[in-house]
């Protein structure tokens, strides 16, 4: 008889972390159509859920190391890139008669997008997202001591990027962005700060919960 393949093992925390990664990063282009007031702040709602896929890769490199979180990140572009083609896709089919005109408008309203926004969406999450991954291992160092300082680090300048390169490929040139730049970079900064760091630990904390100790990194 043939050998038969071992199945496939991944830890529990690594695939609860995987599939909520994916969700949002689907969830974060549908979020970011609405501008939230956070006291003085402004800033459009995908930040909370790309904040949590910030949250996602740091907790992935602190238990399973730089390469699994690196992968995860590339993963995110098959959600990502599918519900871009879905929703242009959806779209461009006519709309049923029997749709209300005031719905059929506000989701071709929600829901389109430029080239240029969707085009800077894909490359502001892959360069920042794995920016946060190798800030975050980079600082873990030999230690690995302060995690929550770590966290809002790798957060605060990976999303910094992503700001400047979002902004700068979908508007420049559409519009003066500098305004729009400094009121984004303050809000996003100081959420950062802010959500980040308790929000790893937890996540840590799950991971090894669920995979019953210290979480090994996969080879």
């Amino acid at each position: 008889m043939a050998a038969q393949t071992p199945p496939l093992s991944i830890p529990r925390g690594l695939f609860a972390v995987t599939v909520f990664y994916g969700g949002m990063v689907c969830l974060a282009g549908v979020l970011g159509n609405k501008q939230v007031a956070l006291g003085p702040l402004a800033v459009e709602a995908g930040i909370f859920a790309f904040l949590l896929l910030v949250v996602a890769s740091s907790a992935v490199a602190e238990c399973y190391g730089r390469a699994v979180a690196n992968r995860l990140v590339l993963l995110g572009f098959a959600p990502l890139l599918a519900s871009i083609v879905l929703t242009g896709a959806v779209l461009s089919l006519p709309a049923s008669a029997e749709m209300e005109p005031a719905r059929k408008d506000a989701f071709a309203l929600m829901m389109g997008g430029t080239p240029r926004i969707w085009l800077g969406g894909i490359i502001a999450y892959g360069i920042s997202q794995l920016l946060n991954v190798a800030i975050f291992d980079r600082l873990k160092g030999a230690s690995g001591q302060f995690l929550w300082l770590r966290a809002a680090a790798a957060a605060m300048l990976s999303q910094a990027v992503d700001t400047v390169l979002f902004i700068s490929i979908a508007f420049y040139g559409v519009f003066p962005i500098a305004s729009l730049l400094g009121g984004q970079l303050v809000a996003k900064l100081t959420l950062s700060a802010l959500l980040v760091p308790p929000l790893v630990t937890a996540v840590v904390a799950m991971i090894r919960r669920m995979d019953g100790s210290a979480a090994q990194k996969p080879q």
